[in-house]
């Protein structure tokens, strides 16, 4: 059932298909295309690209979470896309909610009209904040201060749309690059020599998904400590609860989307608690993008020098994984300097920034 808008623009409900290849998922490919076209557009970049294949299991409701997409329309054509994920954390209080729409439907009142929609869903199921991450081009120049003090995201037309309806900035992510070159090998090598000198009552374990049993339980720990030790500014951070059958059950979507990861942890040599891990990961194709994932040192086990290790143990190892990868991207909030002090010690450059905005519904 579609659902009127403005300037001619529809909504229309999407009923995530079991398979990208099915023959009813037409629309879910036409739904994938255009929202690689949106990041396109929106960036200039290409990191963002999936598949139908790959998009499938970031869109289908699982246990964590429910998952809610629409597809815009102006006439017969699909302008974009929206998403609002549930989290099932106990007490969870949050509606994740992005949309997206082709920068030549902008300035028609499609984004106002379609706002509401999305708070009916966030308070039909129990939330009363939603929260928005939106990538915005470099721009010169007026500029929205980060709250926290660190950042600043233009203030263009993403950034009126969200103020204009309730929304908040609350913090900034900056979009990092660096090149795999011999350079950055060669960097990283001489700075994981350091690390280890620094670190020396921990060792480097290191393995591709799926993980091995031994470390399931410490990996899931870790998991769930990056929901509460990252900086997450003003933001409601839901705890979330990882234990090893959320492992098996991400493994399974990095599988089913045909993705590379690889986690590198420091594991403390006396208790064999796994103390510090980044992920490494890659599409279907080896030669795109490679993206570092989650990347956190445990609050007690910080002053050793672990995330430079883990981080510079992972790029020397990649080469082997993903030969052809010709760059990582990464994302950090602007207050982590200590991440980010490693990240550019190793040659990671800002090429962007990402806000992080907060709608409180009455």
């Amino acid at each position: 059932m579609s659902i009127p808008l403005s300037a001619g623009a529809t909504l229309h409900p999407l009923a995530v298909p079991a398979r990208a290849d099915a023959a009813d998922a037409g629309e879910f490919r036409e739904l994938a295309r255009v929202r690689n076209l949106v990041y396109r557009e929106l960036t200039g970049r290409d990191e963002q690209d999936l598949s139908p294949a790959e998009l499938l299991p970031r869109l289908r409701s699982r246990e964590e979470q429910t998952t809610l997409v629409w597809t815009a329309r102006l006439a017969d054509e699909m302008i974009g896309r929206v998403v609002v994920d549930l989290p099932h954390e106990a007490g969870s209080r949050v509606a994740i909610a992005t949309i997206e729409l082709r920068p030549l439907a902008w300035g028609r009142g499609i984004g106002r009209a379609i706002l509401p929609h999305v708070e009916e869903a966030a308070r039909a199921h129990g939330r009363r904040v939603i929260q928005n991450w939106t990538e915005q081009p470099t721009a010169d120049g007026a500029r929205l201060e980060s709250p926290t003090g660190h950042g600043s995201v233009p203030n263009d037309h993403v950034a009126r749309f969200l103020t204009r309806s309730g929304f908040s900035l609350e913090q900034v992510y900056r979009i990092s690059l660096l090149d795999l070159d011999d350079v950055a090998r060669a960097r990283s090598a001489e700075l994981l020599a350091e690390a280890e000198a620094a670190s020396s009552g921990y060792r480097v374990v290191r393995w591709t998904l799926p993980t091995p049993a031994e470390h399931l339980d410490g990996y899931a720990w870790l998991k769930s400590r990056m929901s509460t030790d990252a900086p997450s500014a003003d933001l409601d951070a839901d705890e979330e609860a990882w234990d090893a059958a959320r492992v098996r059950r991400m493994e399974q979507r990095q599988a089913e989307a045909g993705h590379t990861l690889q986690v590198t942890a420091a594991q403390h040599i006396v208790t064999g608690e796994l103390a510090a891990f980044t992920e490494l990961g890659t599409g279907t194709s080896g030669s795109t993008t490679t993206i570092q994932h989650d990347t956190l040192v445990l609050r007690e086990h910080r002053g050793h020098r672990l995330g430079l290790r883990v981080k510079c143990a992972a790029l020397q190892s990649w080469t082997a994984v993903a030969p052809t990868s010709q760059r990582v991207i990464t994302y950090n909030a602007e207050e982590n300097r200590p991440m980010l002090a490693i990240n550019e010690a190793i040659g990671f450059t800002a090429r962007a920034y990402e806000g992080a905005w907060k709608k409180e519904l009455t």
